[in-house]
């Protein structure tokens, strides 16, 4: 295979010249310029497949750049870099057609991997679309655009991504994706988008519970200038930034019952009014949605409105937990350790039986990104080629699978109410290692607290 040509656009020549070397070092071909003119006389003499393009350049802006490249070279693949990147600015270089975004500053590592993700993306594209692993659960075009993270062999699992590729067909109907933290929520909706007629547009992530309230009306539906003391000049909201794509709404669950309601006619009109303006807008947006919390519970506490609930989950895709599906944790572990060996530029040690044996009786509350952090950490602390249990230390390992039953009886609400105190005095009263211990969201534990009326005092044990 001929090298790939890679060209960098950046007026600052330290950083040109520095991922020249590293980038040379790894079998690229490197071309630099510091000018928008040095960058297209080089686009014109040597056609290269990948443009690392910053944002801010003399004379002229790097998403103008983007946009004038795109026209004259469709098919180069664009990496946008900046310090200065908000979501506006990510949706805008994506939608105008940017492979990737990343912000300074960055490891050389991000580069690397940005480049090499884009050029499995342009083999792909040269080849004939016969896959070339037919025992793979997604296609390597949708492969190239999604995390690599979702990995199984359970019938579970199949069945989770069977269901998301069918859902992907439709580029309209709106899909609730349910399962604890941890699972890959985000990554199976990335899969429906991309795998959907809305693939080449905006995939925008939205975190329902990490927008003050104060905001949330203005961050999805805009607003004109002067709506508000600091609403200096009018912006867009999140519908018309994903307008013609994907809207992805993580936490839904958290989303206050208020806004709802507004949210609930911008998916039935297909229209949406700024903060501040009575015109109506029209927008083409595909709403999925994910949580970790039982919504149907909630629904009768009167926190989220059931016709919402109905609207926003036409299909409702669960991924089960990884204590489920014992036979996901080898290739889950393999992946892991290939990846982040490769990432780390080590060498893949090997994974002794018993450590297989171990995890696949672990209970993992945080789920396959649990298992990812703990690869992470042994590979980082272990001196052996191999990879031994005594790497794996295991949270609660020597209480994970005796449940405190102390009375003899079989009531549910009994023994709950006594895994719920184990787990607190066990975590010294903090209520998010409790919730993680438990395999539950810090939510659902406030709320189990208050059901069954558990004194919460701080280093003080519940039986003193």
């Amino acid at each position: 295979m001929n090298e790939l040509k890679v060209l960098i656009l950046d007026d600052e020549s330290r950083i040109t010249e520095k991922l020249k070397y590293h980038l040379e070092k790894r079998k690229f071909n490197v071309f630099t310029a510091n000018t928008p003119n040095e960058g297209f006389a080089v686009l014109e003499k040597e056609r290269p497949g990948v443009l690392i393009l910053d944002v801010m350049l003399p004379g002229m802006n790097g998403l103008d750049i983007l946009k004038k490249v795109k026209q004259e070279y469709p098919n180069l693949e664009i990496i946008m870099i900046s310090g200065y990147g908000d979501m506006d600015m990510v949706i805008q270089a994506m939608r105008q057609g940017a492979s990737d975004f990343i912000r300074k500053p960055f490891q050389i590592m991000d580069i690397q991997l940005a480049i090499e993700r884009t050029e499995k993306f342009l083999l792909m594209q040269s080849k004939l679309e016969a896959a070339e692993n037919r025992g793979a659960l997604v296609s390597k075009e949708l492969e190239g655009m999604i995390e690599k993270d979702f990995v199984g062999e359970s019938l579970q699992i199949k069945k989770v991504l069977q269901m998301a590729l069918k859902a992907a067909e439709d580029g309209d109907v709106n899909v609730l994706v349910t399962g604890e933290n941890g699972t890959g929520k985000e990554i199976i909706s990335r899969i429906i988008h991309f795998g959907s007629p809305r693939k080449k547009q905006v995939f925008a992530p939205v975190n329902s519970s990490a927008i003050p309230e104060t905001l949330l009306e203005s961050e999805f539906f805009g607003h004109v200038k002067g709506a508000f003391t600091d609403a200096r000049d009018e912006k867009k909201g999140y519908f018309e930034l994903a307008n013609k794509g994907t809207l992805f709404l993580d936490e839904i669950a958290d989303m206050p019952y208020a806004l709802q309601a507004k949210l609930l006619r911008a998916i039935e009109e297909n229209r949406i009014k700024r903060v501040g303006s009575n015109k109506e807008i029209p927008v083409d947006v595909r709403i999925i949605s994910a949580t970790n919390k039982n919504i149907e519970e909630l629904i009768n506490e009167k926190q989220f409105r059931i016709d919402l609930f109905h609207r926003i989950n036409t299909i409702e895709i669960n991924i089960p937990p990884l204590r489920e599906r014992p036979e996901d944790v080898l290739p889950l572990l393999k992946h892991f350790v290939k990846d982040i060996a490769k990432r780390k530029r080590k060498s893949v040690p090997a994974i002794a039986p018993a450590l297989v044996n171990k995890l696949q009786r672990y209970h993992f509350p945080g789920n396959v990104r649990e298992l990812r952090n703990m690869v992470e950490r042994a590979m980082i602390l272990a001196d052996s080629d191999t990879l031994q249990p005594e790497d794996f230390p295991l949270r609660g390992e020597d209480t994970a699978a005796k449940p405190a039953v102390t009375n003899g009886t079989l009531n549910i609400d009994e023994h709950e109410q006594q895994l719920i105190e184990a787990a607190l005095k066990q975590t010294e009263f903090n209520q998010t290692k409790a919730a993680t211990l438990l395999g539950i969201s810090r939510d659902a534990l406030k709320r189990k607290i208050k059901k069954f009326n558990i004194e919460i005092v701080k280093g003080i044990g519940l039986d003193e």
